[in-house]
Parts: structure tokens; C-alpha cells; sequence
């Protein structure tokens, strides 16, 4: 089995995993304010989706994110996030409002999007420089890291886990 057809199925998992892990949350659930630093179940959510989003469609493709674009006004946030420091996403993730059904539907669209630009690429493309916000990057990293989550997707969708379940579902 060659590389991408790897990140293709590791892609679909991740996402099927995210979509479970959201299975059931009601909107209470989704903008609960846990104790502490941690930010709430929706706000997590919607982090995860931009992310996916905007490295697959800005970072690897070049182009506009569709939060940006043909979602833009309609992913189900009553406000975008900021793109400045912590401090002010942290403030947002407790105050933003989401509409799930509205959510899902722009994360299944990402979920299309970022599986279009996985078939596109070629063996030769993975090993592409990408600058990003961070520093200089391979394509392959930002996809298996960033997109899929040894340090992204997975981890939000444990942080997810965890939040439905201090509120006992």
C-alpha cells in the first residue's frame, strides 16, 4: 500500500472517529464552560474543523479556506475566531455560540474537500516545502500531524471525549 492511499484511509478513520466522539452532544453540552483553562466541547469542535480546513485548503492548496469562502457566514459560529494570540481565542471559545447541524454540515464539506486534495496529490508532492504559521514544513507532516493528528485531529477528539464525559455522557 503506497503512502497516500495510507493518508487517505487514516483521514477517513480520524474523521469517522470525530464524528462518533460528537454523536449525541446537545447544545448544552456543546458550549459548557468547564472549570479551569480548558476551552468548551463546540469551541474545541469548531477548531478542529478550521484547522483540517485551512491547512489542506490554504496552506497545502494554495487557495481559500471554505470557512472563508463558500462557508463563510454559515459553518455555524456566531462569530469567526480570531486569528491573534491565545489569549483572545481563549476568550472567544466561551463566548462563541454553535449551531451543530450548521457545523456538521460545514465539516462534512471540509471532510470532502481535504479527502479531494488527498487524491489530487502525488508521492512526489508530499515531500513539498510549506511555510507556515510555525515555520517551513513538509506536505506529508502537516497532513499526518496537523490534519489527521498524532498532534491535532486525535487529540481534540480525546478532548472532546473528555468533556462529554465530565458532564456524564
Amino acid at each position: 500500500m503506497d503512502a497516500l492511499t495510507i493518508l487517505r484511509q487514516q483521514y477517513k478513520e480520524c474523521n469517522e472517529w470525530l464524528g462518533a466522539t460528537m454523536e449525541g452532544v446537545t447544545s448544552d453540552q456543546a458550549h459548557w464552560n468547564p472549570a479551569g483553562s480548558a476551552n468548551p466541547l463546540g469551541a474545541t469542535y469548531v477548531h478542529a474543523l478550521l484547522t483540517q480546513d485551512y491547512v489542506a485548503n490554504v496552506m497545502i492548496k494554495n487557495g481559500a479556506a471554505l470557512a472563508n469562502s463558500t462557508w463563510a457566514n454559515k459553518m455555524g459560529v456566531s462569530e469567526p475566531p480570531p486569528s491573534e494570540e491565545f489569549t483572545a481565542w481563549a476568550q472567544w471559545a466561551r463566548l462563541v455560540k454553535v449551531n451543530l447541524e450548521a457545523l456538521n454540515s460545514y465539516g462534512q464539506a471540509v471532510a470532502d474537500s481535504v479527502d479531494q486534495m488527498l487524491a489530487s496529490l502525488t508521492d512526489t508532492e508530499l515531500t513539498r516545502s510549506v511555510q507556515t504559521p510555525f515555520g517551513e514544513s513538509t506536505v506529508q507532516f502537516l497532513i499526518s500531524g496537523a490534519i489527521i493528528g498524532h498532534t491535532h485531529n486525535h487529540n481534540h477528539t480525546g478532548e472532546i471525549s473528555c468533556l462529554k464525559g465530565l458532564q456524564g455522557a
